[in-house]
């Protein structure tokens, strides 16, 4: 089949429960499955098969996302968006545009969709384990809430009163923007965080990922670029390939994105936006100063660049003093703000928002409207009961005790078992910290003899733009309790002493032959 006439092949159900972005996407699917769309083809331009279909371009935009996420299509800068060869659909994700022609064979395609990259360690083969069984092994790469503490029970109370209050009402179809009684109580935590911002200023969204997505495609167009720090969150890199962005890295210090360098960066007219964590930053864990964070404002006012701030773990500190967003210090109505329910309750709520104001709101609402036919309106209204009745709050007092446990364990547990100058971040809030090793390894070298002594990490290189090699190492204490902690530190920290001698033998031996 020519990709060209492939409009002529898709239709569109307006009484399917599927959104109108992932029937385009599983028919594309299954033209490819049946070999009537080949590896290599290159799929219609977004804006001339939205154009054919009569849907915003925001829609295929999305599908396409979608396609390259499951591995099968890839988005090639500047190029389009192809058909990927039947060979590399298997497996985890890689965007085949990072990095630059002429980087290393091994960053030529780097793996950005992570948690498969390290699930591989303990999958199965046959009835014997690969590495370590997923029971014993000390999960420092998850990044989810621990589903020993899920509220479960309130939660379920919560439905049920919603379902008693609101009947059938909850089963149909909902507004895109979200229900409205969620969105007040969440503009009402907003304003105790100093950030003023109506419910009609919020757009709920289908957790962070959705949120990103949306973000991205309100202010870039594929071929355009977007700053990032680096390190930066793997996932949104991923998204930058479905969507055919590129980054423009910004170079970090202790306080944040380093000014000049954002300067620099944000000075070029093919940079966006900004994405930036500014509290407890996912890989680091650090958190931008406050004066950092007028700069941060200050830079992107004087360029008209507008700031994506993505507040995933806004409501997990656990010491330390309040720092108020960047939303909260926007005076030039600069700043996205994207808030997710994911990391700070559990997943499965699949519940996120992003709010802004003026124009930006209107192209999040349009975008959102273009995607959704609605939201998981149940979900939604229980979780709107779970906040105003007060068991979110305790929920987050329980998170916060647990997670200051946790990272002080996890504290004591590096001084004593990391070689000696070794350093690592420590967070004020949320579950990840980043450990720098004291001498040259690529981590990701280090995953199977880690895997096979019963722990997992997420290598430095994962949360690089380039996929360069990294000395560097994401640990969370997300899914892992205090005896775990240290079991599986001490453990990681006789796979880094031995591979640190293994370098320093070798590196004798080289001295010798000088």
């Amino acid at each position: 089949m020519d990709a060209a006439v492939l409009h002529e092949h898709l239709t569109i159900d307006s009484e399917s429960d599927e959104s109108v972005y992932q029937q385009i996407a599983g028919q594309i699917e299954a033209l490819i499955s049946g070999s009537e769309l080949a590896s290599g083809d290159r799929l219609p331009a977004i804006r001339t098969l939205a154009t054919r279909l009569g849907l915003h371009r925001d829609t295929i935009a999305l599908a396409y996302e979608r396609l390259a996420t499951e591995g099968w299509a890839e988005a090639r800068v500047g190029a389009g968006t192809f058909v990927r060869p039947s060979g590399r659909r298997a497996g985890s994700v890689v965007a085949s545009s990072y990095p630059p022609s002429g980087g290393s064979e091994r960053a030529s395609e780097v793996e950005l969709a992570l948690a498969p990259q390290v699930e591989q360690l303990i999958t199965l083969d046959n009835t014997r384990p690969r590495y370590a069984t997923g029971d014993d092994v000390v999960a420092f790469h998850r990044l989810i809430p621990d589903p020993r503490f899920y509220p479960v029970e309130e939660f379920r109370e919560c439905i049920d009163a919603a379902i008693r209050e609101e009947g059938p009402e909850l089963f149909s179809y909902a507004s895109p923007e979200g229900d409205p009684r969620l969105r007040r109580a969440m503009a009402e935590r907003f304003r105790a965080e100093g950030i003023d911002r109506s419910a009609d200023e919020l757009v709920l969204c289908h957790g962070a990922s959705q949120g990103i997505s949306l973000a991205l495609r309100l202010f870039a167009e594929p071929g355009d670029q977007i700053a990032v720090e680096v390190p930066t969150y793997a996932n949104v890199l991923s998204a930058f390939a479905g969507l055919g962005l590129s980054p423009a890295v910004v170079s970090m210090d202790d306080e944040g994105a380093d000014p000049e360098a954002l300067d620099r960066v944000l000075a070029k007219p093919e940079v966006k936006a900004f994405y930036t964590i500014p509290s407890f930053h996912n890989p680091l864990g650090t958190s931008m100063s406050i004066e950092r964070r007028h700069q941060v404002l200050e830079i992107a006012k004087r360029h008209g660049v507008p700031v994506i701030e993505d507040a995933f773990e806004l409501d997990l500190r656990f010491q330390g003093d309040e720092l108020p967003p960047l939303a909260a210090l926007d005076e030039s109505d600069l700043v996205v703000l994207l808030f997710s329910f994911s990391k700070s309750l559990f997943p499965g709520v699949r519940v996120g928002s992003l709010s802004a104001h003026g124009r930006a709101l209107e192209g999040l609402v349009a975008l959102k409207h273009a995607t959704d036919l609605s939201d998981a309106l149940l979900l939604q209204a229980g979780l709107a009961r779970f906040v105003e009745s007060g068991a979110y709050d305790r929920h987050l007092v329980r998170m916060r005790r647990l997670l200051r446990s946790r990272h002080a364990i996890m504290n004591e547990m590096l001084e004593l078992e990391m070689p000696k100058g070794t350093t690592w971040t420590r967070p004020d809030g949320g579950y990840q910290l980043w450990v720098e090793l004291p001498f040259e390894v690529d981590t990701r070298d280090l995953l199977a003899d880690a895997a096979r002594g019963g722990v997992l990490f997420s290598p430095g290189a994962s949360f690089m733009p380039d996929g360069r090699p990294s000395r560097g190492m994401r640990l969370t204490v997300a899914c892992v309790d205090e005896d775990e902690i240290r079991r599986g530190v001490a453990a990681l920290g006789e796979v880094i002493r031995s591979r640190q001698a293994v370098n320093g033998r070798a590196g004798q031996r080289a001295g010798m032959h000088l």
